[in-house]
């Protein structure tokens, strides 16, 4: 399956979040992105050096910036189940725009056409890193890493690229 481009559709997906009273919730993509800018914040693994320390934290940091351009919605998908992903965002406690989303199936990914095979490390089938912006559900940007590489996916490109 071809990786996500610009010009293309997102896929309608589910996948779980917990909001702010703890409650889990089923959210869809489409439910979230029609009429909107958003931007899907792919990662390998919730807890991981680069994703931890480098890729959602640029997100995080630069949210207020991103939403004064326009975008409406900054969300983390990780192939994860939703308890991991809400863990994860707690122990960023200066964020206030970025949701954690969970793909704990992986089929979202699928969908996306983003699957990265780590099984030889154990890790089983994830994420590849990606950043992708989308106005009305139409890709605009599809910033997307080639292994384990963090160039192209951080919040500075984004931001260029607005």
């Amino acid at each position: 399956m071809a990786p996500i481009a610009v010009g293309d559709t997102l896929p309608d997906g589910t996948l779980g979040w917990f909001d702010e009273n703890e409650q889990l919730q089923q959210v869809s993509i489409h439910g979230i992105g029609a009429g909107k800018k958003i931007v899907l914040v792919g990662v390998p693994g919730a807890f991981t050096p680069t994703c931890s320390s480098q890729h959602v934290p640029s997100f995080i940091k630069s949210a207020e910036e991103l939403k004064s351009k326009g975008i409406d919605e900054i969300l983390v998908i990780s192939v994860n189940d939703p308890f991991v992903m809400k863990a994860w965002a707690k122990t960023y406690a200066e964020n206030k725009y970025v949701k954690f989303l969970a793909d704990g199936s992986g089929s979202y990914t699928h969908a996306l056409g983003l699957e990265l095979d780590l099984s030889e490390k154990g890790l089983g089938l994830r994420s590849r890193r990606y950043a992708v912006f989308a106005d009305d559900l139409k890709v605009k940007v599809a910033n997307i890493e080639e292994g384990g590489a963090f160039t192209i996916s951080g919040a500075d490109e984004i931001l260029k690229a607005l």
